[in-house]
């Protein structure tokens, strides 16, 4: 193991960490906010609306995230429409987990007990109100581990947006390799990157898990 080079190159792979948590930041961000309109939609069965939101969410997930972002990179170009790398891959992550995070969601949703809901209504709350302080908090800690799951599974899933020339954790490690021939270095600041973004994600999901678990009881 070349410990000189690993120092020497520790930098490069902290400025493209940056960059990674920046695009995943977002698009997990949005992913959440469309996962919960499409949820709320599948729920409520608004006609049309339904097909549409069904529609997405098959093609989302039965497509892979290379073959959007090549779409909305080289694709749209053609069509007059040019957005810049770190605008793809956001919007990329945002369409794919998007669907995911509406499954979650849902599931959260419809294990609310329809009680809550009556319950609600009888107090006196309007639908948005009930929605937001009644059944999203109550829908969150059931969706929690899916939701942390997603999320983990997006981060992990940036590593293609190096196929669009963004210069995430992934770019910086195969130019490395293609360069020096320092496979094993590369491949273990890549690995030690990823821990260092992925683990505080996973000890703050636990934590809410445990949360929400104490809340039910």
């Amino acid at each position: 193991m070349d410990w000189a080079f690993m120092t020497h190159y520790a930098p490069y792979f902290v400025n493209a960490g940056y960059m990674t948590v920046f695009i995943s930041f977002f698009g997990v961000l949005l992913a959440v906010v469309l996962g919960l309109l499409c949820a709320a939609v599948e729920i409520t069965r608004i006609p049309v609306l339904y097909q549409i939101v069904r529609a997405y969410i098959e093609l989302s997930r039965n497509t892979p995230l290379l073959v959007q972002l090549y779409f909305l990179f080289f694709g749209l170009p053609k069509l007059g429409v040019v957005w810049s790398a770190e605008t793809c891959a956001i919007i990329g992550l945002a369409f794919l987990g998007g669907s995911y995070m509406s499954e979650a969601l849902r599931g959260g949703l419809e294990a609310v007990p329809t009680i809550q809901h009556e319950s609600a209504q009888m107090l006196g709350f309007s639908k948005a109100q009930a929605f937001v302080h009644i059944i999203l908090p109550q829908a969150l800690s059931t969706a929690i581990p899916g939701v942390v799951a997603n999320v983990i599974f997006l981060v992990k899933e940036s590593s293609v947006v190096s196929a669009i020339a963004l210069a995430d954790v992934m770019y910086v490690t195969k130019d490395l390799i293609g360069m020096y021939y320092d496979t094993y270095e590369s491949l273990t600041l890549l690995i030690i990157t990823y821990l260092v973004i992925l683990l505080p994600i996973s000890i703050v999901g636990t934590l809410l898990e445990r949360r929400f678990d104490y809340a039910r009881r």
